[in-house]
């Protein structure tokens, strides 16, 4: 199925994203969320690219701007796609939740960007930054409050990862912020907590702090 008013590629085109595309190992949930977002056919199992053959052309372009062309959108979407693949390249065969409610001690639920389950327990909470500032002193407290918040509940448990990714970047005070209060927790063993700062730089994410 091909959108109104979307131009065909053709064979040449579609063959050359699909191509390029199956070297970059895109987890199944990414090509779900890109399949639905253009309304596109899947394949639900087969190689890497027999499934990208049988998506449409809106879809195979979106994902070529995204992971290939590692394009930047107004809304941010496109970098919420790169980390999305990069968390869960972190966790080999675990669940990746998108956008996934959970509950915290204080009876908050937590809208989490990207969660992680593995054994039916959450073990790592992500978010990122795509657009605006860079990432200050505010931002890092309420990100660190919030996964705090999740740990003490009952849903936290085994809990021990905390990403906090950024597309434009992270003031300094920022990152001592979240250090010191990753530090603070070390003492208490049953409440520690692996936080870690990842940055988009030269089209690929990598850890700035731990």
């Amino acid at each position: 199925m091909v959108n109104k008013g979307f131009p065909k590629f053709g064979m040449s085109q579609a063959g050359a994203f699909v191509a390029a595309l199956k070297n970059y190992n895109l987890p199944d949930f990414i090509l779900e969320l890109v399949s639905k977002e253009c309304k596109s056919d899947l394949l639900e199992r087969g190689r890497i690219d027999d499934r990208l053959q049988s998506m449409n052309d809106q879809a195979l372009e979106l994902l070529h701007k995204v992971f290939v062309g590692c394009e930047e959108d107004g809304a941010g979407k496109y970098a919420q796609y790169r980390f999305f693949a990069y968390v869960s390249s972190m966790y080999h065969k675990c669940e990746i939740l998108i956008n996934e409610p959970i509950p915290g001690v204080t009876g908050k639920s937590h809208r989490i960007p990207v969660a992680v389950k593995n054994n039916g327990m959450y073990i790592a909470v992500a978010q990122n930054k795509a657009t605006g500032n860079p990432v200050n002193k505010k931002e890092t407290i309420k990100f660190y409050e919030m996964v705090d918040d999740i740990k003490k509940g009952e849903q936290g448990t085994m809990l021990s990862d905390a990403i906090y990714g950024s597309s434009v970047g992270f003031r300094g005070d920022a990152l001592v912020e979240l250090e010191n209060l990753s530090k603070s927790r070390t003492k208490d063993i049953e409440n520690k907590l692996d936080f870690k700062t990842a940055n988009f730089e030269n089209n690929i994410y990598s850890v700035t702090k731990c």
